[in-house]
Order: C-alpha cells, then structure tokens, then sequence
C-alpha cells in the first residue's frame, strides 16, 4: 500500500484481518509458554527473518531521489529517443553510491560513486548506469568479477586491504586513469549534489532518417563542485557515516533541489573506424577539442523517497535497458554489463523485480516471459507462444537492426587492437600535467603515499613506484622519495 491516507486505523495481519496484538504474544497464562497457533506473532518473526534482501555486490551503499529530466535543446539530428525531443519532460529516479563499501559503510571513504538514472520514458524504461567518473579501472568484463574482489576484503581477516588493491592495479596497468581520478580531489566528493556525473561508456544514438552516432553522456552539477579533504572525510566518517544520504535527503525536504546540464559529445558513425584510438575503450575520454560538448537538458531531483526499501534498495538499473533511438556500442565492459546488471538484480530481488513499482515502466507491457517468483502482472489466458493465431501481438523484425554495428573476424579471446595513440598511461599522465594544478599534485602524491603505508609490500610496492612514473616521472619521483623517507 503506498497511499499514506489508506492506511487502516488499526493493524492488520498481512492477510487483512485486524491484528489481535502487536505488543504481546499469545501464551498459556501470563508466565506460560508461546503457542503455535499465534498465527500473528509467528507470522510477524516469519517475516522477519526475511526483512533483508542480498544487498548489491558493487555499489551496496548509496541512496537517491525522484526527480524530472527536461530536454531543452534540439538534438533531433542525432537521435529519435522520445526523451530527447526538445521540450519533453520525463519522471527520473537517480541513485548515488560508493563502490566497494558494504550498505553500512561510511560515505566519505575514497572511492568511485555512482550515478544510476531511471528515465521513466513514454517508450519504455532508459536506464543510464554511469559514475562521477568519465573512465573506468579495467576494459574487459572478464577482469570486473577480479577488480572488485581486490577492493572487497580478505579472506582470512575479512579486513580491506591496501596490498591486494595496489597489486591489481598495477598488474592491470590500464587502471592508471581511473586510479588517478581516484586518487585525485574528486576521489572525496563533498557530496553527491557537488559532484558530476558522466555515462562513461560509448553509446549508439539513431535518428529518424535512421543515420547512427556515437555518444558520451556528461551530467556537470549546478551546484558547484566541492571535494572534501582526507582529513575531513576521515573526521565526517567518525561522525556520520550516511553523511552524503542525509545530505541530499535534507536538502530536497528544504526545497534546495540539485541540478544536472546534460551534455553529449557527438561522434559521427564513419569516424570510430579511424579515430587515433579505440573511441570504445572504456579507461579513454574523448578530447572535448575533437568533440565539443553539446547540451542536451537539465535533470532536477525535487522528490525524496517515501519508504527507502521499496524504492530505492529495490530500485533496479541496468545499462542494457535501452529505448527507440538509444543503442549500445561494441565498448566489451558496455555489453558484459547489458547482461550482468539485470542478472543480478534477478538473484538480488527475483526473477520478476521488473513488476516491482518502482521498476515499472510507464508504458503498457506485453512481454513473453512469465510465471517465477512473484509474478504480479500477468497476461491472463492470453497465448504464451509465437506465433500464435489468437491476436496476441509479437515482434518479428528481420534484416539488419537500426541500432547494430557491423563486424567481422574469428572468434578470439584478445585486447582492442592498438591504434597510433593508444596507450595506458597517456590520459593519466595529461590529467595530471595538464588539469591538476600544483596544489592538486601534491595532494595526490600525499593521497597514494597514505595507501601505501597501510601495509603494501614489495614486490608489488615497486610496482606501485614504476607505475606512477609511467603516468608521470616526477610525480612517480615524489611518491618513491616519499615512501622511503617515511619508512
């Protein structure tokens, strides 16, 4: 029930009969034993043992806000999405998280957040499952499972370490982008209204003459980015650790509601074929100088959630729900994801957690899957097959697919081929060099020495000093100087 003024002046057992008693339970006088016919009690601690459901692997702390996204600007030329016709206003729900910390873990540990959007769209349900990050740690799905284990804890202690994370980064050198954001100011968003979102992968938008471009998603706050400290996050993390959830909880009951300008980059279909690197890798950004930004519209949360575990916890989001007009792109970890994410939301939460209200799209539904757990929409006796004689409408469309891509070559397990100026260390080092001033540098470099004095060991702490000089020699320098000086 989800009317606040429905509810019944009294309680009432799951099955709507009013409750005997919510304070005592049935027993053999006052002092006697619990019988088991209390069909109340025994199904209110039933119940119970039930509460909680798997919580997310990646990404289990976090909370969100309902919100509307506007397109303003004509974008046409690029896409059909109905969502993306100026002047369209969408119902959108977002969800911000941390990565690697567990659903009780402070929110101002270092780490990547996330940025989840749930476009409620007059076609369908568009999900955007991105991060504050433009890139990510590794390119291939096979190595995610691998990344986010050495992120997790041990196990014989079951403590996070230091150690296990250094040695996977630097044994997966294309890390090094990412870890430097990581590492960097906004490795501590102040909070999730101060931070920027971006959908880090390549996209595929078609339009209506059906012509085909790729795109990157920005999402920049209009509130200003803020980072904290080390300092700060470690002092906030004593004190309140659901500091960035009561942050935004608190500001939208105020009033105070956070905005998002989402911009696309643009690149023509014809031009990833050439471009100097792979435009689908995954730990690249795209220069802005080759491809500007372009603005799309404005994301605004202006409604908290009502009951957190109904529509938040079972909130669902997966890159691969994709609407008219909206495609994916050969980028590997893009379609490891398309599969994984609404995988493990049928393990976390059922096999029908698409029929959970908030999950629902807005639209009509007429899907050939049924029955399983919780099955709550249903097709009545309508035929279960295709084809069918009896009316029911399916699809059947054949030829090539307005959203596919061509390819071709033997089945092989290899990296992206190398192109002129693909490599894994480049965009780190210009991040460094070329946006982080000198306070920043320093900050970093104070910021990596302080991981590695949490027990990181050679051979890997050598590692560590090689693989930062490959992103930049001095800053490589000042990180070795610093680690031996303080041992």
């Amino acid at each position: 029930m989800t009317d606040k003024n429905a509810l019944p002046g009294h309680s009432t057992t799951s099955f709507g009969a009013p409750a005997p008693s919510d304070r005592n339970s049935l027993t053999v006088g006052s002092d006697g034993p619990i019988l088991l016919h209390d069909v109340h009690f025994l199904e209110q601690m039933a119940h119970f043992n039930r509460e909680k459901v798997p919580e997310r692997q990646p990404h289990a702390k976090g909370s969100g806000a309902f919100g509307e996204f506007e397109t303003t600007e004509d974008v046409s030329r690029y896409t059909r999405a109905a969502l993306f016709q100026k002047g369209c206003k969408t119902e959108t729900l977002a969800r911000f998280s941390t990565v690697a910390g567990e659903s009780g873990s402070p929110d101002t540990w270092r780490d990547v957040r996330g940025f989840s959007l749930k476009f409620y769209t007059s076609e369908g349900n568009y999900d955007l499952v991105g991060n504050n990050t433009p890139v990510f740690f590794v390119r291939d799905p096979m190595k995610f499972p691998h990344f986010i284990r050495s992120q997790k804890r041990l196990p014989d202690s079951g403590l996070r370490d230091a150690h296990m994370q250094w040695d996977f980064w630097t044994n997966n050198p294309e890390s090094a982008h990412q870890v430097t954001y990581l590492m960097g100011d906004r490795g501590l968003p102040q909070s999730w209204r101060h931070m920027n979102g971006f959908g880090s992968h390549t996209y595929m938008w078609i339009n209506a003459q059906g012509e085909k471009f790729w795109v990157k998603y920005h999402f920049h706050n209009q509130q200003g980015e803020k980072n904290l400290t080390n300092e700060e996050a470690a002092r906030i993390a004593g004190m309140d650790a659901d500091y960035h959830r009561r942050d935004l909880f608190e500001a939208i009951a105020r009033g105070d509601h956070p905005k998002w300008v989402m911009s696309v980059q643009v690149m023509p279909y014809a031009e990833a074929k050439t471009y100097r690197f792979n435009p689908f890798d995954l730990t690249k950004v795209w220069p802005h100088k080759d491809y500007p930004l372009i603005k799309v519209g404005v994301m605004t949360l202006n409604r908290n959630p009502e009951n957190f575990f109904a529509q938040i916890e079972q909130a669902a989001f997966s890159p691969g729900n994709t609407v008219p007009g909206i495609g994916l792109s050969p980028d590997k970890m893009l379609l490891g994801r398309a599969f994984a994410y609404n995988d493990a939301q049928r393990a976390r939460i059922g096999t029908n957690f698409n029929q959970l209200p908030v999950n629902q799209p807005k639209v009509p539904v007429n899907t050939y899957m049924f029955d399983g757990h919780m099955t709550y929409h249903h097709a009545g006796n309508a035929a279960t097959y295709v084809p069918n004689s009896s009316g029911r409408a399916w699809a059947d469309e054949t030829g090539p697919m307005e959203d596919s891509w061509e390819n071709d070559g033997n089945l092989v397990r290899e990296a992206y081929k190398l192109r002129r100026d693909d490599d894994d260390f480049g965009q780190a080092g210009a991040l460094v060099r070329g946006v982080f001033d000198d306070a920043q540098r320093e900050r970093l470099v104070q910021t990596v020495v302080g991981t590695l004095k949490s027990g990181v060991r050679s051979p890997v702490l050598e590692r560590v000093f090689e693989y930062w000089k490959n992103v930049d020699a001095g800053i490589g320098q000042r990180i070795e100087e610093a680690c031996k000086k303080s041992s």
